[in-house]
């Protein structure tokens, strides 16, 4: 069923995409208008030879050009891969490569990235450039406005293919051939209560399985979809306050700086309309959450725990955030978790620590080219992304780390993410990010990268708040200080980069 045309049967006049960026006219498309642009440029994928094995990458900063992007490329059956723009030349290059592209649609601001690795991905046979000179809208212009006929060819590819954030490591295509579980997507709409009368803001890139898949989930709705095209904090309450946005997802990142702003800039904005902001992409910790309270409706507040391959596994309600602290909530509908141990035997007791693993009917399929991987993360129907929980009592989960992230010293599994947490609380500490680093006496040391709240902190000023809250092992050993943490564009923390000069063996 193509629920975009069904809408732009049953409601034509209804916004579908506004991409309002300040200095520049508003963009508005009906659902008629943004069907008509879908089915156009799936012809014209057509012409081109696409067909259900082909993968067709998409790049660029978020716009409504994007959007009737993905829905052509669904009703062709082609197989989606977002690209991150922020990529350099050598990882486009390779994600390009070895998902086996044919396609690149990529608006003009990143053409030049495409351009650049040309020589480097023989497989690419054509470039779309939009956004730019127009030439490419008039080509699709001239192309049938009816819905485009799916080719007779079996569907032997996959719906979409996201690479992971390579937070670690080189990313990895996380295949999806099977659709969305209708049982399973009822049940999350209606616990975190979607109505069809939503607005959705964008809140980070639409290339993040996460801002991407609830777009997604709003135009299957029904919804109207407001793009912020590149972030800003101001901006992105004006778009709240102007269009009552009702719905978001969004990592911490973003919600950092939009708190972090004076009160006197966030007063001039009404902020009443936010019903469901979904937090997710990183850990939010209390300190941040609290804050975030003190600024929109407390019971606008959720959490969920997912990923990439996994998709949508746990949801922590409003009323439970200050309850249960640290806690990424139950496990969502249609969603089997369970943990298992070093040893591979299945954690049962409350409060003991285990690997997650999840079944349910819209895991990923596989790693692209790299089946080995796939295989390392799997236990018959059951998939992990390699974090490291605990159940309590009540069945609520709690993320203590990545695997891959764990410090081990002196013998004892020292979790990150719990360091993070508690630094975070500091009045002296913007943004932390904790790691082990090479010690000759205990294997690894605590160490943190600290960005600093205000100017003149020290590391005696940083180690004496985490002596108050933290056992003393859990103690960073050592304290670095920069500007800013590096991240994904989803808003993760590329931890290979601050781990690199420690173990230069290793990178």
């Amino acid at each position: 069923m193509d629920l975009l045309a069904m809408y732009a049967a049953a409601q034509p006049d209804k916004a579908a995409v506004i991409d309002d960026r300040p200095g520049e006219p508003v963009v508005n498309w009906s659902f008629a208008e943004l069907d008509r642009r879908a089915n156009q440029l799936g012809h014209h994928l057509l012409t081109l030879g696409v067909d259900p094995k082909t993968k067709v990458v998409w790049c660029g900063q978020n716009s409504a050009g994007l959007l009737a992007a993905v829905h052509a490329i669904r009703k062709v059956g082609a197989v989606g891969v977002p690209l991150n723009y922020r990529l350099s030349p050598d990882e486009a290059a390779y994600v390009i490569d070895n998902c086996d592209a044919r396609v690149v649609y990529v608006d003009a601001e990143f053409a030049s990235l495409i351009a650049q690795v040309a020589d480097r991905v023989p497989k690419v046979t054509d470039v779309l450039v939009f956004d730019g000179d127009g030439e490419l809208e008039r080509q699709v212009a001239k192309c049938p406005a009816t819905a485009p006929e799916l080719p007779a060819a079996s569907v032997d590819g996959a719906a979409t293919m996201i690479y992971t954030s390579g937070t670690t490591g080189k990313p990895k295509g996380a295949v999806r051939s099977v659709g969305i579980d209708p049982k399973s997507a009822a049940g999350l709409i209606n616990l975190i209560g979607y109505v069809t009368d939503d607005i959705y803001l964008t809140t980070g890139p639409l290339y993040h399985s996460g801002p991407g898949g609830f777009a997604a989930v709003a135009h299957a709705l029904g919804n109207t979809v407001v793009v912020q095209h590149k972030f800003d904090p101001e901006d992105w309450l004006r778009l709240v306050q102007t269009y009552r946005v009702t719905t978001t997802f969004t990592a911490p990142t973003p919600i950092r700086m939009i708190c972090n702003l004076p009160a006197s800039v966030k007063d001039r904005y009404d902020r009443s309309s936010m019903q469901r902001l979904i937090a997710n992409a990183a850990p939010w910790t209390l300190a941040l959450k609290k804050m975030y309270l003190a600024d929109f409706p407390p019971e606008s507040l959720w959490e969920v725990y997912g990923s990439t391959e996994l998709g949508v596994d746990t949801v922590l309600r409003p009323e439970d955030h200050l309850r249960k602290p640290g806690s990424c909530g139950q496990a969502a509908p249609g969603i089997d978790i369970r943990l298992f141990d070093e040893e591979g035997a299945e954690v049962t007791e409350p409060f003991q620590m285990g690997e997650l693993y999840v079944r349910s009917a819209t895991v990923f399929n596989a790693y692209y080219k790299a089946e080995d991987k796939y295989e390392a993360a799997s236990r018959g129907d059951f998939h992990t992304v390699g974090d490291i929980a605990y159940r309590d009592d009540e069945g609520y989960y709690y993320i203590a780390d990545r695997k891959n992230d764990m410090i081990i010293s002196g013998g004892m599994n020292i979790y990150p993410a719990e360091i993070e947490a508690a630094l975070d609380a500091s009045p002296d500490i913007y943004e932390v990010a904790v790691f082990g680093i090479p010690n000759e006496e205990w294997g690894e040391s605590v160490h943190a990268v600290v960005v600093p709240s205000r100017q003149g902190v020290t590391q005696e000023e940083i180690t004496a708040f985490a002596r108050e809250h933290l056992a003393g092992y859990k103690v960073p050993r050592s304290v670095s200080f920069v500007e800013e943490l590096p991240k994904t564009g989803s808003g993760k923390v590329l931890k290979r980069e601050l781990r690199a000069p420690f173990w230069p063996a290793s990178t």
